[in-house]
């Protein structure tokens, strides 16, 4: 179906057309498993992985029966994808903290929109706008190349939140509700507002209207509320605990938790402008948590002086969906539109609390605090090095770039370590992304030549465009779904799931392995948000050593937010103050 007049333009129109992500055999995924971890690995390693390997293919391996069950799955009525399961189990199963953990924002560009009040009711609108299109499929499907992307993130953009549980959270979605939700939840002080922001009618207030539903939520001399918020901030079992205290404490604790949850999505309204960029990305990252509702799916945050942003819940939604409603969101802002029907109604939200509930809510935020305390970041903007020159060099940008982060390690670790990069899959029914391990032998092979002096520029520059190559070929293998990690994870959780049903519970060594285990250590952890709407894009590192690296890669300019542990926060700054030296020393190599 190549012909690009022969696809829908309704918004959720191509979802059946699209192709199914491949599912991999057995014997594909383990070739690639060794492929992907050998430049990781001693040879003793590499040795132990091979024999994991092999048992895991036997014929009577526990592998086989599991493998079985997913294509039994994939050929399931209802069932889109074999990485369908695997989804809800990944985002939904853990049980740490999601906030600073899991969740990820963008900084927004500036507006020349007035202060708080303006800025915040521009986006409210937007967003308003935005959903009205969605609502009737006239939202654009996003064409790549004349090829559909799965549209199916943006049904879970209004009234979707993460709900806590003790195994595994679930999520609450638009088509769960009876009647759809009219109102949003509006942060101020550590108070909750309910403001109705659509008519019974469903249409939208106007402009105007919106800044006078902000202004009275700033004006109103509300007491101080039981700070709810902190408790989104616990891990999650922990959190499901207080949730069933909240519930069991006093009736009305329902309809709270009912208008936060089915609000169309939740506003911050913060009482300080941050000092620079690096404290307004903090600021989004994690904040004052009496302030947030980590769980929502979208929360607006506005700042004293009007600059704003976006921290996103991940389980159902990823980068690339919010940026194409960001893009919208900003493009639209100052259009007018709605109907006037008066201020709209605010009214408080409030929960009733034990003393023990007041103890844990001051615990949980005092708690996170600490935590956020306890995490390094910094901010690096390049406005010498953008797409636009790095292709005038002749290499692909987020090769060169991911070349660049290597050898940055390397000078300031002293080794080669574990690299994930995010690949979108979104061409595909229900596609999310694929996990890409950047470290290949062709980047080893240039590191390792960047550091020796006897190398000379011709050498270092062949060794870098065939790193380059490398990176371009294996990211296509990962948008065409030829990778090895979610298969076999996925594999290692039916066995978790279902495997005493299956009969299926003997351990598998290759869950054990070097190779299974060094790969999936992340040194870097690293995704991009290539959009001209954000100045910055960032998320919490992932371990305990983990550098994490988000970068807004554009045609002028390459902005990057780095977070890692405080406890070795050292080495990160050592590393971006290598990677300023590197980017500079790979354009040079590339430009002579």
């Amino acid at each position: 179906m190549n012909d690009t007049s022969a696809w829908s333009t309704r918004t959720f129109g191509n979802e059946d057309l699209l192709p199914r992500v491949p599912l991999p055999t057995l014997e594909d995924s383990c070739a690639l498993l060794l492929e992907w971890c050998a430049p990781l690995l001693t040879a003793d390693e590499l040795t132990k992985t091979e024999a994991a390997v092999t048992e895991f293919l036997a014929e009577d391996s526990p592998a086989r029966v599991l493998h079985a069950d997913l294509v039994r799955y994939n050929a399931s009525p209802g069932v889109r994808s074999w990485l369908d399961d695997f989804w809800r189990t990944r985002y939904l199963g853990r049980r740490d903290r999601i906030a600073l953990n899991a969740n990820f924002f963008f900084l927004f560009q500036d507006s020349e929109s007035g202060g708080q009040v303006d800025r915040a009711a521009g986006l409210i609108a937007s967003a308003l706008s935005y959903k009205v299109a969605l609502d009737s499929e006239q939202v654009p499907p996003v064409l790549l190349r004349g090829q559909p992307q799965s549209m199916e993130q943006h049904k879970y953009l209004f009234s979707t939140t993460r709900i806590p549980g003790t195994h595994q959270d679930t999520a609450r979605v638009p088509s769960d509700e009876g009647a759809q939700a009219r109102h949003i939840v509006v942060f101020h002080r550590g108070r909750m507002f309910r403001m109705d922001v659509l008519g019974e009618d469903g249409q939208p207030h106007t402009l105007e209207e919106l800044a006078d539903g902000l202004r009275t939520v700033l004006s109103t001399e509300e007491p101080q509320q039981f700070p709810a918020g902190h408790l989104t901030t616990k891990a999650r079992a922990e959190w499901a605990a207080s949730r069933e205290a909240l519930l069991a404490v006093d009736p009305a604790n329902a309809d709270a938790l009912d208008t936060v949850e089915s609000a169309l999505f939740c506003l911050s309204l913060e009482d300080s402008s941050p000092a620079d960029k690096l404290a307004a990305c903090d600021a989004l990252l994690h904040g004052d948590s009496a302030n947030r509702w980590f769980d929502k799916a979208v929360s607006l945050v506005v700042f004293a002086d009007g600059q704003a942003g976006i921290n996103v819940e991940h389980c159902l939604l990823d980068g690339t969906t919010i940026l194409a409603f960001v893009d919208t969101l900003l493009g639209t802002q100052a259009a007018p539109g709605g109907l006037a029907q008066g201020t709209p109604k605010v009214e408080p939200v409030r929960f009733v609390a034990d003393d023990a509930l007041q103890a844990d809510a001051r615990a949980a935020g005092q708690a996170f605090a600490d935590y956020a305390a306890a995490t390094a970041t910094t901010e690096l903007s390049f406005e010498d090095t953008g797409t636009s020159m790095i292709k005038k060099l002749g290499m692909s940008p987020d090769a060169f770039v991911q070349s660049a982060y290597q050898l940055a390690h390397l000078r300031s670790k002293g080794l080669t370590g574990a690299t994930y990069e995010s690949i979108a899959t979104r061409r595909y029914q229900n596609g999310r992304t694929e996990a890409m391990r950047v470290v290949t032998p062709e980047m080893v092979r240039f590191v390792t030549v960047m550091q020796d002096p006897d190398a000379d520029a011709a050498t270092r520059r062949e060794a870098l465009r065939a790193a380059g190559a490398k990176h371009v070929a294996r990211a296509k293998q990962c948008q065409a779904g030829q990778a090895p990690e979610q298969h076999l994870w996925e594999l290692q959780m039916i066995q978790r799931r279902r495997g005493a049903e299956l009969g299926a519970t003997q351990p598998l060594a290759l869950y054990d392995s070097p190779g299974w285990l060094i790969m999936r250590d992340d040194y870097l952890s690293t995704s991009s948000a290539p959009s001209h709407s954000i100045q910055y894009f960032g998320f919490g590192s992932t371990s305990s050593r983990c550098i994490g690296v988000a970068y807004v890669l554009l045609p002028d300019r390459l902005n990057i937010y780095l977070s890692t542990p405080q406890a070795v926060s050292e080495q990160m700054y050592a590393f971006a103050d290598a990677l300023r030296d590197a980017l500079d020393e790979l354009a040079d190599l590339l430009a002579n």
